[in-house]
């Protein structure tokens, strides 16, 4: 399936529970995001397929992929479009094995050793960082700032999405640091405003 990465909307549920889940990522898309992940560390495999399944029909007809967060299971449950999977999660071969070539697979990088090791030929696109902490992610790597972007993307010869801490502000370092988008969770998720949130980073 094709994909855009220019804003990436990686959702949370707890941020979103004012607003809805599925009115957040509606309003999202409206406004401007061009790619969507499901990630729910908390709830189970049954609860995220049925999330999925829901999101699947908010996105009808959009254009913007689903992707969801490490857990094949529900990806394939849902049909969503992709998987996107951590350095510890779900082996990227086995991920593409079980959802076929038309599936979207990214892989989070945080170091050049990972991005070196990297399965590429299983892989469509790599999200690097964290580019900054994020209260949004307790246990992610260390912070690479925008030097460490700007080195990973250009050692890297597949399309990258940078994510971690990013606001409207860093819309322009992240572009002028080669990649081809932003991944942002709290600058969307949690908005008092999710459409005019989108917007702002489109603009």
């Amino acid at each position: 399936m094709p994909f855009d990465l220019s804003l990436y909307l990686v959702t949370d549920a707890a941020l979103c529970r004012d607003y809805g889940l599925e009115r957040t990522v509606e309003a999202a898309v409206e406004g401007g995001v061009t790619m969507v992940q499901l990630r729910d560390k908390h709830a189970s495999d049954a609860e995220m397929i049925a999330q999925a399944k829901r999101l699947k029909t908010v996105l009808a007809g959009s254009g913007v992929p689903l992707m969801i967060n490490d857990r094949l299971t529900v990806a394939l449950e849902s049909q969503a479009d992709g998987l996107h999977v951590g350095q510890s999660d779900t082996a990227v071969q086995e991920a593409r094995a079980a959802m076929g070539q038309g599936a979207i697979i990214g892989l989070s990088i945080n170091t050049l050793e990972q991005l070196q090791t990297a399965p590429v030929e299983w892989l469509d696109y790599v999200g690097i960082g964290p580019v900054f902490a994020t209260a949004s992610k307790q246990d992610h790597a260390q912070p690479i700032g925008f030097d460490g972007l700007e080195a990973l993307v250009a050692a890297c010869q597949l399309p990258s999405v940078a994510i971690g801490g990013l606001k409207v502000a860093h819309a322009s370092t992240v572009q002028r640091a080669g990649a081809n988008g932003l991944a942002v969770i709290s600058a969307i998720c949690g908005q008092p405003d999710p459409y005019q949130a989108a917007r702002a980073f489109m603009r």
